[in-house]
């Protein structure tokens, strides 16, 4: 992955090797001079520009998308926690009193159904017994010792199915009266920012006693391993959908001169177009004015293009 940095020593030195970007023509002289004559004469609302060539912009990670209709989500962020799901968690305890002789599996170890996992030496029978693991999981946890005297109902393994795992989120005051079964809920890692995307199943009845929060539940899938029983999560619950007639992603959104803009591509020019924006969510905003369908704007990198007309614009200055 290349890293910002180096991205902008990318555009930089490419674009150097292009050449400088090409005068404006007196046509863009009198299109500058329009729209400085319609904002009032005010500089700052001049639109400005820069040219990328095409092998630069490619180098530089710079993408470009059309603009278009598409839906803005009412979204409520929320905590979690992962748990075992019910049913899918064993205690495995001695049947029988006696010393522990042999022991075949430890904590992180996965095992399955029926497999051998300790042999006791019954003080009732004098004579061995073996202790199986009633499901197919991983062993959390090994209270067993080698030769410890294991009592009647002493608790040996503890194992867990985690193929799939409980998220149990946790919903506080008004968000309550929103969220229910049914919607759709992606779930996020702290570790590594991975997401996992699921439904809520339920919202439970009775209210967490800690945090007196309400207590809304969904099922991830484990199929990497890495989503682990006790670790927090942050979770995106979308409780409303709304289509919009004009929307681009959020990293193509960026700020001049306390506007909010966008860069449209014609060829290998970037102008600077200036929009009002309406609703927006975790991915999209909606744009309202200055901007059409089908029109191509920068949705990746969109920051390196700011920076190269910040920096001509400088050089102008100067």
């Amino acid at each position: 992955m290349i890293r910002p940095f180096w991205l902008m020593l990318i555009l930089t030195a490419a674009i150097t090797a292009c050449g400088p970007s090409a005068s404006p023509t007196d046509a863009e002289h009198d299109g500058d001079a329009a729209q400085k004559a319609e904002a009032g004469g005010d500089e700052e609302a001049v639109l400005q520009q820069t040219t990328i060539a095409a092998a630069a912009a490619k180098a530089a990670g710079i993408e470009v998308a059309a603009a278009g209709p598409g839906v803005i989500a009412d979204e409520h962020e929320v905590q979690g926690l992962l748990t075992p799901v019910e049913g899918r968690l064993a205690q495995i305890t001695a049947r029988f009193p006696g010393p522990v002789r042999s022991l075949s599996a430890g904590v992180g170890d996965r095992v399955r159904a029926g497999q051998t996992l300790a042999v006791i030496d019954s003080n009732l029978s004098l004579s061995p017994y073996t202790i199986h693991s009633p499901i197919s999981g991983i062993v959390l946890a090994r209270p067993a010792i080698l030769g410890m005297v294991a009592s009647e109902g002493t608790p040996l393994f503890e194992i867990a199915d985690l193929s799939t795992l409980w998220v149990d989120l946790h919903i506080f005051g008004g968000d309550a009266q929103h969220i229910v079964a049914g919607a759709p809920v992606t779930v996020t890692r702290l570790s590594d920012g991975v997401s996992a995307h699921t439904t809520l199943e339920r919202i439970l009845p009775g209210t967490a006693t800690a945090s007196q929060s309400t207590v809304a539940r969904a099922t991830i899938a484990n199929t990497d391993g890495m989503w682990r029983p006790g670790s927090a999560v942050k979770a995106r619950v979308t409780v409303d959908r709304q289509p919009v007639d004009l929307v681009v992603p959020i990293t193509a959104l960026q700020t001049a001169n306390d506007q909010d803009v966008v860069y449209v591509q014609d060829g290998e020019t970037y102008h600077t177009r200036r929009i009002k924006i309406g609703r927006r969510d975790a991915e999209r905003v909606e744009v309202v004015e200055g901007l059409k369908a089908g029109e191509p704007v920068v949705v990746t990198q969109s920051y390196l293009v700011k920076a190269d007309i910040e920096k001509s614009t400088v050089e102008d200055e100067d």
